[in-house]
């Protein structure tokens, strides 16, 4: 048998916390935002959170942004950069309402101020 290792936590997993976001979802991806090994699960499932508000029938924009606010306020300082460029990664409505919640937030501002 030649399974390969599943990485854990998987894309989906993250991304169905991303997309419930009750408050023993918002702990444990604050548990995984703490764990740098653990960056590139948490951004793939972020990229597959936002794929999937963008192909549903109903985006819901309101939300999207709540949850842009939320990782801007705390999400650590080596993310927020990789979080920007996600959110700019597509001119989707989806990605709009994300990066103006990240926006409203002041995350990036607060972890590289301007000199």
């Amino acid at each position: 048998m030649n399974a390969e290792p599943v990485a854990f936590p998987d894309r989906g997993t993250v991304a169905d916390r991303l997309a419930r976001l009750d408050e023993s979802d918002r702990a444990w991806l604050e548990l995984l935002m703490e764990n740098p090994p653990q960056d590139e699960a948490f951004l793939e499932g972020m990229h597959h959170a936002l794929d999937r508000a963008a192909t549903a029938r109903f985006l819901n924009s309101l939300k999207l942004e709540k949850l842009g606010e939320w990782l801007g306020a705390v999400a650590p300082t080596r993310l927020q950069i990789r979080l920007t460029e996600i959110a700019r990664s597509s001119q989707h409505p989806a990605y709009a309402a994300l990066r103006a919640g990240l926006s409203r937030s002041g995350g990036l501002e607060k972890a590289y101020p301007s000199a």
